[in-house]
């Protein structure tokens, strides 16, 4: 059975909804927004339908610069992501840039998991990776759900350190002092937001991925 066109027809009949609620509270709220943008944050994030950005963090159109994909990866071959970085950082000059995680995570599920999933492997591989760099330390934690969200956390952190090794953020910390990395992790059960950590600007970037600008 095909899905029904209303359940389209729905969001835009919400959409009218939205534009006169907005147009009625804030009449230059579109004409504000047709002006430009300025936004200070990217927002590395999942796909997930649980996880909308400016939601959870009480922001507006305008304020949060978003990209999303599966489990909130930072892969240095991944067109996608670079050109949204390079915009961001280069040319809206933001000056936060967080990694968010999320507990639940159906991505970060599958890499620990042996399933062949046909097409998705390849890009499981980049979380499978932080799995099997840190399995001994997860490996400890006996509790399955608390194992899972360390995991999260650590992806979290590692796709952070993965922007510290881009020429496009390393050449902002030499040419203006930004932005600040930060990795957060989102919880679904309560709605939080928790930074498990950071990078200042001009913090140490491995000798390896450390270059010479």
């Amino acid at each position: 059975m095909s899905p029904s066109k209303d359940l389209a027809e729905q969001l835009l009949q919400q959409n009218r909804q939205w534009a006169t609620a907005m147009k009625q509270q804030d009449p230059e709220f579109f004409a504000r927004l047709s002006g430009g943008q300025n936004p200070r944050f990217l927002w590395i994030g999942c796909s997930d339908s649980r996880v909308p950005a400016d939601t959870i963090t009480g922001t507006r159109p305008g304020q949060i610069f978003i990209h999303r994909n599966i489990a909130n990866t930072v892969v240095h071959t991944d067109l996608n992501l670079l050109s949204v970085l390079t915009y961001a950082v280069d040319v809206l000059k933001v000056d936060h840039v967080i990694v968010c995680g999320h507990a639940e995570c159906g991505g970060v599920r599958a890499a620990m998991s042996q399933k062949d999933l046909g097409q998705l492997n390849h890009w499981l591989r980049n979380i499978k990776d932080v799995y099997a760099a840190h399995y001994e330390e997860l490996h400890a934690i006996p509790d399955q759900a608390e194992r899972e969200y360390r995991l999260i956390e650590l992806n979290a952190i590692e796709q952070m350190k993965k922007l510290s090794g881009t020429a496009i953020i390393q050449r902002a910390w030499d040419d203006r002092r930004g932005p600040w990395l930060h990795a957060w992790v989102y919880r679904l059960e309560d709605g939080l937001l928790h930074e498990v950590d950071a990078m200042a600007p001009g913090s140490p970037v491995p000798a390896p991925y450390a270059l010479s600008l």
